[in-house]
């Protein structure tokens, strides 16, 4: 059997990471994929020589993207067989208070990136079709919209529909589309300031909610059972499971402790 590989963007750091080093552990060849270059080097050193490739990418590029993915395949044995489209940046705060480039930045990276991933992805994908897998990164705030977070939520929600319209548009494809919806995880994203006007840390903030973090290595093995599983959503965390959990069976208590968080924050 050939070796499988796995492309992954925002493999510099955190989720990425994990799940570079969860892949590698099974014998996949790991694309690494992101702009910063140090880290991406950091995150090769972790896996297996001769298991990985570094590969520049701002995922704002369409173009990028092709060439990436192609260097990938040349140094893989020309397969793909999994790209997981997980870079992402967190943007806080009121929508008021976000700048119109913290805006556009966030929906560059977030939105616009993963669907010049999806496109760029889809050859390589049905190439290797069946047993190949589009696997976004979305968030618990595609859940339910996220007060304090709306750019980021609204963000996440267009993952989550992509990923949805995707399932059905490459069926016939054979090609598996998924997507994780991670809750707060312990990743250096937590250490950054929410946005520009703001000096306390995410992870300040999280806390202070009295809400868990999640280890990263749960994602990583969440990323493991999307690709190999069948659920076209799949949540991490205990926010995230009652998030979903309220969204559907408790709309009412639901839209009543947002408000109340939105008040406090």
């Amino acid at each position: 059997m050939a070796q499988k590989t796995i492309f992954i963007t925002g493999g510099a750091s955190g989720i990425g990471r994990a799940v570079a080093q969860r892949f590698a552990r099974e014998g996949w060849f790991v694309g690494i994929a992101d702009v910063n270059e140090a880290g991406m080097r950091e995150t090769a050193a972790l896996l297996p020589s001769g298991m990985s490739s570094l590969h520049r990418l701002d995922v704002r590029d369409r173009a990028a993207w092709d060439a990436a993915l192609a260097d990938c395949a040349a140094a893989a044995g020309g397969r793909i067989d999994v790209v997981f489209n997980n870079a992402g940046i967190a943007l806080g705060g009121p929508l008021i208070e976000n700048s119109a480039a913290e805006i556009e930045r966030c929906l560059d990276i977030n939105l616009k990136g993963v669907l010049f991933g999806a496109q760029a992805a889809y050859p390589w994908l049905k190439a290797s079709a069946p047993g190949s897998c589009l696997l976004n990164t979305a968030s618990a705030a595609g859940i339910y919209g996220t007060p304090g977070a709306s750019v980021y939520s609204a963000t996440k929600f267009g993952v989550r529909a992509l990923t949805e319209s995707l399932d059905a548009e490459w069926f016939a494809d054979r090609i598996k589309v998924a997507s994780l919806m991670p809750a707060f995880i312990d990743t250096p994203l937590l250490d950054q300031a929410p946005n520009h006007a703001s000096n306390e840390g995410i992870r300040e903030r999280v806390t202070a909610s009295g809400l868990e973090i999640t280890p990263v290595g749960a994602v990583a093995d969440a990323a493991w059972a999307a690709v190999h599983g069948d659920a076209l959503h799949v949540r991490v965390g205990k926010t995230a499971h009652r998030s979903a959990f309220a969204a559907r069976w408790l709309p009412g208590t639901m839209r009543k402790g947002s408000r109340k968080r939105a008040a406090l924050a």
